[in-house]
């Protein structure tokens, strides 16, 4: 199972449409934002920036932070979304989203 640590955010709905997309069992876990808990020292451990989001993967015991990141990760562990023959044109437009039409938008 997953573990989605997020919140109400762009970058936290990211993850949750694609564990949804890819029909994964996840669990949400909710981070206060406005209440700095992306700054207690467990979150931290798993985000060293202190951003969401944050998956676990309990099924191997992995955790990773960044959207980006974690998109590439269940893209390949689901076998959807990210064709390994396509994946240099992915991460281009996968690479331009996060730097710069989300944080513009």
């Amino acid at each position: 199972m997953i573990e989605l640590l997020t919140a109400n955010t762009p970058n936290g709905k990211k993850i949750s449409i694609m564990l949804e997309e890819i029909s994964f069992k996840y669990k949400v876990t909710k981070i206060n934002i406005n209440q700095n808990e992306q700054f207690k020292p467990d979150f931290v451990k798993l985000s060293p920036f202190r951003k969401i989001p944050v998956i676990i993967d309990h099924e191997n015991n992995q955790s990773l932070f960044e959207s980006g990141a974690i998109l590439i990760y269940l893209g390949e562990k689901s076998g959807k979304f990210y064709d390994k023959h396509q994946r240099i044109i992915i991460n281009q437009w996968l690479m331009g989203q996060m730097a710069y039409v989300g944080p513009m938008l």
